[in-house]
């Protein structure tokens, strides 16, 4: 196919560098944020607060805030978002400059930081296939990237970045952060303009939102394509929750090794990341996605009968794979397939469903671990995955993904026929 040796556009790369830039400070902040609270306070529950935070934005205003998206000019919001959460990152940084800092000062910085991530990603979401012509063979190949380069960033440079920036003084790594919204801000606003959604009949906030998770949920594919997340949350958290547990009583690992099977993970979902166009044009994607779904199961099943902490690493890692496989697949084909006008509710939705469905995961996990046995969550978390594979799989089949391709085109100019 010609689309596939064709380039990524000049914008993409500024684009790709400001969400690195972006991702590299967050993995700073994540992992210096609980570290600065730790130095206020030993309360588990204050420590909970200041964590969950950052969360609430997409349970209070996820629908809303990508109908707002699909309102404003995209590059506009991405750019002015990231300039506010620079100038909001000084805050905290100044009172710990003074001596100043506060739990309440830190979840409420969390909030305001996770708001703004709900816009950004959201815009950006919305933004990529109007930057890339809605191609699908690009749109795998730019997620392949982004996917990639936020998980290096986030999750192996920044981290211990974050850590060795606090040792240096509190306000330091929110600095950091702070100095990467900036750039991303400047890198964001040097974009070339986008085509703006149509223009959009005089309605309420609230109906526009309705409109768009009424979209999701009247469509097979695009609701396959937010359960497997959402279903996904639930297990990954259940597992999450007891997998320090799991690690130290029954594979005798410490505080190194447990560093060391997270890495596995993060190693594994860099190579799916970067595999995913490959299976996409080898299997088709619908297939591509029931098999990384399926691989994510049986590797969470192998997990909880590992007998070693190598069989544990190894199981990690397909499971990080076919995750990153699944992160690159599932977003392309959305932004390929959603009009424009409504990509930002599509969007917001989506991520909704799995930010809300995290929650219980880990209340699942904790429950089963309690009541029966620290494996148990495990292989609940295994079932759900499996379950969830064969219920999804006729609803994103290959058939139904080509479908919606070929009806992508003429569905983006027309009225919103498939709109309630």
């Amino acid at each position: 196919m010609t689309s596939d040796v064709r380039k990524l556009p000049t914008g993409f790369g500024r684009l790709w560098t400001a969400q690195t830039v972006s991702s590299l400070g967050d993995g700073v902040s994540h992992a210096a944020l609980p570290l600065i609270a730790l130095t206020l306070t030993r309360d588990p529950m204050a420590l909970a607060v200041v964590t969950a935070a950052g969360t609430l934005p997409w349970l209070l205003f996820g629908v809303l805030g990508g109908a707002l998206v699909d309102r404003w000019d995209r590059r506009r919001t991405m750019w002015v978002t990231d300039a506010a959460r620079a100038v909001l990152l000084a805050i905290p940084a100044a009172a710990a400059a003074l001596d100043l800092l506060s739990i309440p000062l830190l979840a409420a910085v969390a909030f305001l930081l996770g708001l703004g991530g709900l816009f950004f990603d959201t815009a950006a979401t919305a933004c990529l296939p109007d930057l890339l012509g809605r191609d699908p063979a690009l749109l795998e190949r730019a997620n392949s990237r982004l996917r990639g380069t936020q998980t290096a960033a986030s999750g192996f440079a920044g981290p211990p970045a974050g850590s060795a920036l606090l040792a240096l003084g509190r306000a330091v790594p929110l600095l950091a952060d702070a100095v990467s919204f900036a750039v991303s801000a400047l890198l964001v606003r040097s974009l070339p303009a986008a085509p703006r959604p149509l223009p959009q009949a005089r309605e309420s906030l609230l109906r526009q939102a309705r409109a768009g998770a009424s979209y999701v949920f009247r469509d097979q594919l695009l609701l396959g394509l937010a359960l497997r997340p959402a279903v996904g949350n639930i297990a990954f958290l259940a597992v999450e929750t007891v997998l320090a547990l799991f690690a130290r009583d029954r594979l005798g690992i410490g505080t190194f090794g447990f560093g060391l099977l997270l890495t596995a993970e993060a190693t594994g979902g860099l190579l799916g990341a970067g595999i995913a166009s490959f299976l996409g044009r080898r299997l088709g994607t619908g297939t591509a996605l029931t098999c990384t779904a399926a691989a994510e199961g049986l590797a969470v099943l192998g997990l909880a009968a590992a007998p070693n902490p190598y069989v544990a690493g190894l199981a990690l890692a397909v499971c990080g794979a076919g995750m990153g496989a699944t992160m690159v697949l599932g977003p392309s084909l959305r932004q390929a397939i959603v009009p424009a006008q409504l990509m930002g509710r599509v969007a917001s939705t989506s991520r909704m469903l799995a930010m809300c469905a995290a929650p219980f995961g880990a209340f699942l996990g904790g429950w089963l671990a309690t009541t029966y046995d620290v494996r148990t969550p495990l292989y609940t978390a295994a079932g759900l995955l499996l379950t969830m594979t064969a219920v999804t799989s006729t609803m994103t089949s290959d058939r139904r993904v080509e479908a919606a391709l070929r009806a992508a085109a003429p569905a983006d100019e027309s009225d919103l026929t498939r709109n309630p």
